[in-house]
């Protein structure tokens, strides 16, 4: 039994109150998570200035500013960086050719074994510099999060690297330049649309290697002709996944490339492994710069196997002194940190004992330990006690000391504050207990402490509904705990979705035998229900997501297997299909002022430019992007924004008010009198109405902007996104009160978040789809260019929140409010109280559950790869909820208050446009 509410004795919630103790705890919740994402996600502490020719003497105590000389002229400067290393340059010219997002396995093969045939015959000449010697090449492990923001438009493979290529001939043969840097982004477009497999990528990879064929060739004939030695080095930035994508951890999107050609190797190693930090150190010292005073790289070896022993061993002496740099000025505690400016010396090395008992000794220890080993070789050098074997234990413990310290370094960068990461999750919870409570007391007021007004019985127990929601969250918070399950996460969605649909067909079925309920309005609930359960099979068959199934069939390769043509076809129809829903609605409402003819005009015409954009700019395997394609989005844009925004601010404006009494549609809901009391007091009906139009701006702009951002196969999935949102808003209005609006709000919010993995996202950074985000733009923009992406990735949970308005306006909350007891806040709260507030509650529990999970498991192995790209989806959805709340709260108050003061003036227009 339910407490009595007399007896809690606690005052009523005011619209006031209620906005501002949820805006405190908004506030309060931004500020937990901003201080739990600064101290958690890391910050890599790097020195001031650039390197210079202190990289060439022994880091000293207390060395202030950067003293480099580096305002000397280029060629006086090259001059004292080689009297200072002690070693001349290997090469005098450099040709760095970026290939981007190809994956090492492609050209090095993998697991010791060498490509496959398909790509071997690819590159044929590519693949004869590694087997006579002439090349060396690396899988170069690079560091996740593998995502790069792109600054040309992602679908183009044939342009965007014939610009590169258009000028490289002239170029090559011209000797007033000593660095040329090539960036190929083709098959990084091609893996994007077609992934591995596509057709499009053999092709590519001949492609490229007729450049390296084009660029080998001219450097050994300029060579010839004594224009300064040439390295040829090849590099990728990432690897690619086997739809194509990248941003995560695995294997296949860290495997990049690195190919020195010039750099001879008797040896053919398809295993060989760096890392790709290493490349920059080992550049360095080939051409005789200092090297990149922040990088944590180790030179690699088989790249200075030319040169002579003592010039071996100072550049790993230069390679030790900048690490030793980078350790003193993190750690305080380093007992060599003012070597040589104390008394520690080479012959003061602790024994191997001591070496070991915290990670400062260990370090220092190292160091001194390659140090006393290379003044001890040069001490014999020339002398007949001189040993190969001096040598190699000496270039042995530089080496040990080396990784030591690059892979201390690497893990400094992601230490954490605990005590930050504490005060921020504490934050956090506190602004959770704020926005529960509101929430609480909210049901207990409308549902509990209002038991004497005409409410039926399921709305006043607890029911198998309110049972299921919470247990959802129940589910999805013991759940956050596994990485398999946060990989696989859509599945409880799907889970989710699919059982309240089957509890809304359980309902249904027993309204047909309930009193008071109408046959008709069963029918119609049951058509919607399957309606519901259709549909939502099919989205979950669109997309294989998560990580570990993804090679499984589904709808979407299917179609790509069958076609271009079909997927166009496809993308046409539900273009079509979704503009008609959405154009046929606003045009069916009865309200002809000129005002809203030229809205209904706005979007049609929106609709129309959207399906000649589909026509006769997007493509499954190319995308124009010259500048009608751009003109023609950016108009799409300006109409879409003019006729929403217009909508939103003047409607409220212009909405007549009735001059007959008008019941609402539900008003088995409170009798006539009891609804004349409301209408006479506050503008109910135009209130409702307006939001009702409002809802559908919301609805159809935000369609219309997806079939323009979206993948053309996702377009479908865009159209059953809608009609699950219009099923499900038709069955909540038809049901009256047989379900608490708590309940349909959460179950609408689940309906999104199903939506959101049905699209194709999951909780991995490689399915981000960027290849929308630079649609209308004629230039570079990260912001923009975010933003677009934002709208393409959370398109369904945006979609669920632009769609609470029109629940609003659909349902009849009125008989909730006592007339002669409310003032205007009274409406108003129960209007938007419970759509603003459960999807803030709803994500403030699984925000705080999930950073709880995500400080314990802040050692996991899989902290980097499952749970903080995890964690950064978790902050994208809850600034999605932040921006969707304030849209429908900002929507409601502002059409409330002008049609309030409309109401007060009496100055209703009444020109028979209804």
């Amino acid at each position: 039994m339910f407490p009595n509410p007399k007896s809690l004795k606690m005052p009523p919630l005011t619209c006031t109150k209620l906005a501002l103790i949820a805006i405190t705890g908004v506030i309060i919740q931004i500020i937990g998570l901003s201080l739990f994402v600064f101290g958690f996600f890391p910050v890599k502490p790097a020195l001031p200035g650039i390197s210079g020719s202190e990289s060439y003497h022994l880091p000293v105590c207390d060395l202030v500013g950067n003293q480099s000389g580096t305002t000397l002229p280029s060629d006086q400067l090259r001059s004292l960086y080689q009297e200072l290393s002690g070693m001349p340059p290997l090469f005098d010219r450099l040709i760095l050719m970026v290939i981007d997002g190809l994956p090492a396995e492609f050209v090095l093969g993998k697991n010791g074994k060498p490509p496959s045939k398909q790509f071997k015959e690819a590159m044929p000449y590519t693949q004869s510099l590694l087997a006579s010697g002439l090349a060396i090449g690396y899988h170069a492990k690079a560091a996740p999060p593998t995502v790069t923001m792109p600054r040309l438009k992602v679908k183009d493979t044939v342009q965007v690297d014939q610009n590169v290529s258009r000028h490289l001939g002239d170029e090559l043969s011209r000797d007033d330049w000593n660095l040329l840097i090539l960036h190929y982004l083709g098959l990084d477009h091609v893996g994007h649309i077609g992934g591995r497999s596509s057709v499009l990528m053999v092709p590519k990879l001949k492609e490229m290697d007729d450049m390296v064929k084009l660029i080998h060739s001219s450097t050994t004939l300029s060579q010839g002709n004594d224009q300064g030695r040439m390295l040829l080095m090849i590099v990728s930035d990432h690897g690619m996944t086997e739809n194509g994508n990248h941003g995560g951890s695995s294997y296949e999107e860290t495997d990049s490339l690195a190919l020195f050609i010039g750099l001879r190797n008797h040896v053919l190693d398809y295993a060989s492994v760096i890392q790709q930090i290493d490349i920059a150190p080992t550049l360095a010292l080939l051409f005789g710069v200092p090297i990149p005073k922040n990088n944590v790289g180790v030179l690699i070896k088989e790249a200075f196997d030319s040169l002579k022993e003592e010039q071996h061993l100072r550049a790993l002496e230069l390679n030790s002194w900048q690490l030793l740099g980078l350790l003193q000025a993190q750690l305080s505690g380093l007992p060599c940190r003012n070597f040589p400016c104390d008394a520690f010396s080479d012959h003061q090395i602790a024994g191997t004992s001591e070496c070991y008992h915290r990670t400062e000794d260990m370090l220092c220890c190292l160091y001194m330990e390659a140090a006393a080993l290379y003044s001890s070789w040069k001490s014999k050098r020339g002398t007949e006690s001189a040993s190969n074997k001096d040598y190699s234990s000496t270039a042995a413990a530089y080496y040990k000391f080396l990784k030591s310290a690059s892979e201390w370094l690497s893990r400094r960068s992601t230490d954490k504050p605990v005590k930050l990461l504490a005060v921020g999750l504490a934050t956090m919870f506190i602004s959770c207990v704020i926005l529960s409570s509101l929430m609480f007391c909210r049901v207990r007021e409308i549902y509990l402490g209002r038991r004497q007004q005409s409410l039926n019985d399921s709305m006043n127990g607890w029911s198998l509904d309110d049972t299921f929601i919470l247990g959802v969250i129940l589910i999805l918070v013991t759940s956050m705990g596994s990485s398999s399950m946060v990989e696989e996460e859509h599945y409880i969605w799907y889970f989710v979705t699919s059982t309240f649909y089957l509890l809304l067909l359980r309902k249904t079925a027993q309204s047909f035998s309930s009193v008071g309920v109408k046959s008709g309005e069963g029918y119609f609930g049951m058509c919607f229900t399957f309606l519901l359960l259709i549909s939502g099979r099919i989205l979950r068959g669109w997309h294989q997501g998560g990580v570990n199934w993804t090679s499984l069939p589904d709808i979407s390769k299917c179609l790509e297997q069958a076609g271009s043509h079909y997927v166009k076809l496809l993308q046409l129809v539900s273009a079509f299909l979704v503009i008609s829903i959405g154009v046929f609605a606003l045009f069916s409402i009865q309200f002809k002022q000129k005002y809203f003819q030229m809205v209904r005009l706005s979007f049609l015409t929106s609709g129309l430019l959207v399906l000649l954009h589909i026509t006769r700019y997007q493509d499954y395997t190319f995308s124009s992007t010259n500048y009608g394609a751009t003109l023609l989005a950016q108009i799409v844009y300006a109409i879409l924004g003019a006729a929403t925004i217009g909508t939103v601010v003047a409607l409220p404006w212009f909405f007549p008010f009735p001059t007959f009494n008008s019941c609402p549609t539900d008003n088995t809901l409170s009798p006539p009198s009891f609804f004349h009391g409301i209408q006479e007091k506050f503008p109910f009906v135009e209130l409702r109405d307006s939001l009702y139009v409002i809802g559908w701006a919301y609805i159809l702009c935000w369609c219309l902007l997806q079939l323009l951002l979206q993948q053309p196969i996702n377009s479908t999935p865009i159209l059953l996104l809608l009609v699950q949102i219009l099923a499900s808003m038709l069955y909540f209005a038809s049901n009256g009160t047989h379900h608490k609006e708590w309940i349909e709000i959460a179950a609408l919010y689940y309906l999104g978040m199903a939506g959101h993995f049905a699209l194709g996202n999951s909780n991995t950074l490689a399915t981000i789809d960027v290849a929308g985000a630079f649609i209308g733009l004629s230039s570079h923009s990260t912001l923009l260019s975010g933003i677009l992406m934002f709208i393409i990735t959370y398109a369904s949970p945006m979609f669920i929140l632009l769609s609470l308005v029109m629940y609003i306006s659909m349902k009849n909350m009125a008989h909730l409010v006592i007339p002669e007891k409310a003032d205007a806040g009274d409406l108003l709260m129960m209007m938007i109280g419970f759509p603003c507030l459960v999807p803030l509650v709803v994500n403030s529990i699984l925000l705080t559950a999930y950073t709880v999970v995500l400080l314990l498991m802040r050692n996991h192995l899989f902290v980097w790869s499952v749970f903080s790209p995890k964690y950064l989806y978790v902050c994208a959805t809850t600034l999605c909820t932040y921006i969707g709340v304030f849209i429908v709260a900002a929507t409601g108050t502002y059409t409330h208050l002008v049609l309030a003061m409309r109401r007060r003036k009496q100055v209703p227009i009444t020109n028979n446009t209804r």
